[in-house]
């Protein structure tokens, strides 16, 4: 893997130094956040720890990424500039985990006979007469 600053700049307001960087990697596989975040550590001689890799591009078939990266003065001050979200993909904060929700409980299937109609009975006589007063 052969990485390549393509811009550097330094941002005081924000305690940090803004690096665009391309990355080769001929017959290797994407290299992994993690692993670019060490390259870009080397690079600016600073702790794995203070680099967040903002975003990472590669291209269908192209050996190469191409990003943008923060590498910070503290670790403090990443915290507390970032993004959480940045923060939980570069490992500085671990997610947290939402309470399970319960689940809604799948419809009961009625049988196709219990939707029809069942035809109504027929008046019935009564089986005696009604015994006659008189």
């Amino acid at each position: 893997m052969e990485t390549e600053v393509l811009s550097r700049r330094e941002n005081p307001l924000l305690d940090r130094i803004e690096i665009e960087f391309r990355t080769r990697h001929a017959r290797e596989p994407t290299p992994t956040r993690d692993a670019l975040r060490e390259e870009i550590a080397k690079i600016a001689k600073a702790k794995k720890d203070l680099v967040i890799i903002d975003r990472m591009d590669s291209d269908f078939g192209k050996p190469e990424t191409t990003g943008y990266a923060k590498v910070y003065k503290s670790k403090e001050k990443a915290l507390s500039v970032e993004r959480k979200h940045i923060l939980i993909r570069n490992g500085l904060l671990k997610p947290e985990k939402e309470p399970a929700k319960k689940k809604p409980e799948p419809e009961k299937e009625v049988p196709a006979e219990a939707g029809k109609k069942e035809p109504e009975a027929a008046e019935t006589k009564p089986d005696k007469e009604e015994s006659k007063e008189g």
